[in-house]
Formats: structure tokens, C-alpha cells, sequence
């Protein structure tokens, strides 16, 4: 059964409401079968514990879109909706240990209540369930098996650019790729197979996902610098104190200007930056024109990406859907 396409579009708050709705009970449900020992810690991270809520849930969302972009109903994308959250809660379970950030969703993370070993066990539990429950599906398992590697070895490259002081923009363009782009591309892969769709538009809504998971990135580079810790939840200058190369401080360190330089010397210290000096690298990033080119790159990405949904003939209100949803993460502050 198709969606009628008559019904007025939402807007993306209204969407990623929706979506938590048809998602999350499907995820309490999946979970419950995870093991007593990962429990507490799997439902603190997501909130269960202490009313704090999930995350923004936008995958599941482009999942559900994707579907519907196909004209099919949502409820058959349920299952893809589910396991790509499950595959990116496992990655941030992972990432809060390597980067050794103690709070995210306004809540401490895992491995500060629970331990570093539990943390990453938790993870793994999550990345093994996914797979459980896409094991009567087999081509949606592979797309997202396939992402996921792409996404391990997006991080691979993000910690091993740590210690190098040569990485180029086009070297973080594709970790970023591997590392935020899969995913987001397999989501509305997922739902497109799973609504019926066919081949092309299978293709199309992939890239636009892969499109708007690298827009996805640029803006979580920047707000990784100049979010506000009350909104986003992660400390402030949490990419700076952890010498991240992200796409705006390697644009910056690549610019070939003074504050540039400046900044490379900030980034080369043996010690720990004091609070002043990671405010003194944000102003170092922005005056080499790493802020503005990064904004603008994910402006560009946006419209590549909306490019792509249109080619994949999808229905009309879903388009508009999917597209609201792109304008939010491209102009996201959180």
C-alpha cells in the first residue's frame, strides 16, 4: 500500500518525530533481546535510563523515506530503519571511547559510567544484532555490511591522520566518506529495497544519501569546533583538544596562510592545548578560511544531493520529505 500523495509534506521536526515514533518501540523490542551484561549500559546510551531521550534518529527517517520515495508504506523499511540506528549507535559507543569524550546527548557516556571495556562490548553487541535481524534479508545485510566496513575504515583513517601532518583535503574528504557518507547512503538504500524499488532508483537514492551523509559531516566538522556545548551535548572544542584533522582544520592547515601556519604550530605542541589556546585555534581555523569553505562545501553537497533524489523519480511528498530533511542537516546546529 502506497502513501498518498495528496497528504501535505511535514516538516522535518515533524518527521524525525514520526519516525521516532514508528522506530523506537521496533528498537526497545530489538534490544531486549541483547544479553543482561550489555543492557544497562545499551539503554543508558540510549537514554532509556533517565528520560533523556534517543538521538535525532534521521537515519531510521531516511530509511522510512526512502520507501515511501519508492511507493511502498513505510512499515516494510521498519527493519532497515532499525539496524542502521543500531550500526550508528554502535560506531558512536566506539567513537566516545577512541576520542575519550565524556559526554554526549547531555549525558556522560558509556565508557565514563560503565568502563572502556563495556563500552566497546556494548558496541559490538549492537553491531552483532543488526545483523541478526537483517539475517531473512539478504540483500539489505549486504548493503549494510558493506557500509559498515567503509565506515571502520573511515575511522581508521581519522586516527591515523592524527599523527600525520601532510593529510590533504581530498584524503579527508574520503574518510569522511567512509566515515559518516556509508551509512546515511545505505539507509535510503536499505528502504528503497525494501519498498520495491527498482534498480536506478535504488542507485540514485543511495548517492543522495551518500551526498547528504558527506554534507553531514562538513557540518559536524564545524560544529565539532563552534557548536555550543548546550546544544550539541559534546564538550566544546572537542575536535580541537583531540588534534582532530577535520575537514575545516585541514582545509586551514592547507591554506598556505599565516593563521594556517600558526595553527600547525598549536597542533604540533607535545602538551595538552590550555583553554586559550583552543579558543586561539578556533580563530586560527576561521581567519585561514577553513569555517566559510566547509560551510560552503556542504551548501554544494546539498545541491548535488537533492539533484540525485529528483533523478530517482520518487513520489512527490516523500521527495519533499526527503528534501526538508536534507535542508535540516546541511543547516543543523546540533
Amino acid at each position: 500500500m502506497s502513501v498518498d500523495v495528496a497528504t501535505p509534506a511535514r516538516t522535518a521536526p515533524e518527521i524525525l518525530s514520526w519516525s521516532r515514533d514508528l522506530v523506537e518501540p521496533e528498537l526497545r523490542s530489538a534490544t531486549a533481546r541483547l544479553s543482561e551484561s550489555v543492557k544497562p549500559p545499551t539503554y543508558h546510551h540510549f537514554g532509556w535510563t533517565d528520560g533523556g531521550g534517543s538521538g535525532k534518529v534521521l537515519r531510521p527517517a531516511m530509511a522510512l523515506l526512502s520507501a515511501e520515495a519508492v511507493g511502498s508504506a513505510p512499515e516494510p523499511a521498519l527493519p532497515a530503519a532499525v539496524t542502521v540506528e543500531l550500526v550508528h549507535n554502535f560506531s558512536l559507543l566506539h567513537d566516545d571511547v577512541v576520542d575519550g569524550d565524556a559526554t554526549r546527548r547531555h549525558r556522560a557516556t558509556v565508557w565514563k559510567v560503565f568502563g572502556v571495556g563495556t563500552a566497546i562490548l556494548a558496541g559490538d553487541a549492537l553491531l552483532a544484532l543488526a545483523a541478526e535481524l537483517l539475517a531473512e534479508r539478504p540483500a539489505q545485510l549486504r548493503i549494510l555490511m558493506i557500509a559498515v566496513a567503509d565506515l571502520i575504515e573511515g575511522q581508521c583513517a581519522d586516527l591515523r591522520f592524527e599523527d600525520r601532518d601532510d593529510v590533504d583535503v581530498a584524503e579527508c574528504r574520503d574518510m569522511a566518506k567512509g566515515k559518516t557518507a556509508a551509512l546515511l547512503g545505505a539507509s535510503c538504500a536499505m528502504g528503497a529495497v525494501a519498498g520495491g524499488g527498482g534498480r536506478e532508483q535504488i542507485r540514485q537514492l543511495r548517492s543522495f544519501g551518500e551526498e547528504i551523509g558527506l554534507a553531514f559531516q562538513f557540518v559536524d566538522d564545524l560544529l565539532g569546533i563552534w557548536g555550543e556545548q548546550a546544544v550539541t551535548g559534546k564538550p566544546v572544542y572537542s575536535d580541537l583538544r583531540n588534534r582532530k584533522k577535520s575537514l575545516p582544520v585541514v582545509a586551514a592547515l592547507r591554506s598556505g596562510t599565516r593563521e594556517g601556519r600558526q595553527l600547525a604550530q598549536l597542533y604540533g605542541k607535545p602538551d595538552d592545548l590550555t583553554s586559550p589556546e583552543l579558543a586561539r585555534a578556533a580563530e586560527l581555523v576561521e581567519g585561514a578560511g577553513g569555517r566559510r569553505w566547509a560551510q560552503e562545501q556542504a551548501d554544494q553537497l546539498l545541491e548535488k544531493a537533492l539533484s540525485r533524489l529528483h533523478a530517482a523519480v520518487p513520489r512527490p511528498r516523500a521527495e519533499a520529505e526527503l528534501t526538508a530533511l536534507a535542508r535540516l542537516v546541511a543547516r543543523r546546529d546540533r
